[in-house]
């Protein structure tokens, strides 16, 4: 295997891994629309008018960032869309981290997690990798699409166990 093979099954695999977090996050915030609302509002980012629309824009360029990765035509600008979001959401929570508003919940879908520094870190990270993702992809036979998919799914795993943990110490703090 060349490492020009190697980094296509990386892009691949890193590629996977963000489509299945934009879906989780999308999923999340269609199928709790006025929760999402709500956090939209609390970030104090935009006028309460347009809480709704700027909400229905988020959800619409996350799906649109997963569809457009399903497709090999639409894989780079999906992982662009992804990786502009990323670093919006960054700088949404690092705005209210310097105003003092901690105690606003992300909305980034999943486990409960109110703003910190490290869900910054995390969204730059993820920026990265999506980054990363661009890489060009190379003729691939089933079997490496298969491990591609096997190691995007763990990646994805990987990072909802962090998730978890991360909320878990964030509530532990909050309870001390």
């Amino acid at each position: 295997m060349t490492i020009a093979d190697t980094l296509s099954l990386t892009a691949a695999a890193l590629t996977v891994f963000i489509s299945l977090i934009f879906a989780r996050a999308a999923w999340h915030k269609l199928s709790e629309f006025t929760e999402f609302t709500g956090f939209v509002a609390d970030y104090r980012l935009v006028p309460e008018r347009f809480v709704v629309p700027v909400s229905w824009a988020v959800v619409g360029a996350e799906t649109a960032a997963v569809a457009l990765q399903l497709v090999p035509q639409g894989r780079l600008l999906g992982l662009a869309i992804a990786v502009i979001m990323l670093l919006a959401y960054a700088g949404a929570m690092a705005i209210n981290i310097g105003r003092g508003r901690t105690a606003i919940e992300c909305g980034c879908g999943g486990a409960v997690q109110p703003l910190s520094r490290s869900l910054v870190m995390r969204n730059g990270i993820l920026a990265a990798i999506g980054l990363l993702a661009m890489l060009p992809l190379g003729p691939m036979s089933a079997p490496d699409a298969i491990a591609s998919i096997g190691a995007g799914f763990a990646l994805w795993v990987g990072f909802l166990l962090v998730e978890q943990i991360l909320s878990n110490a964030s509530i532990a703090r909050l309870t001390r």
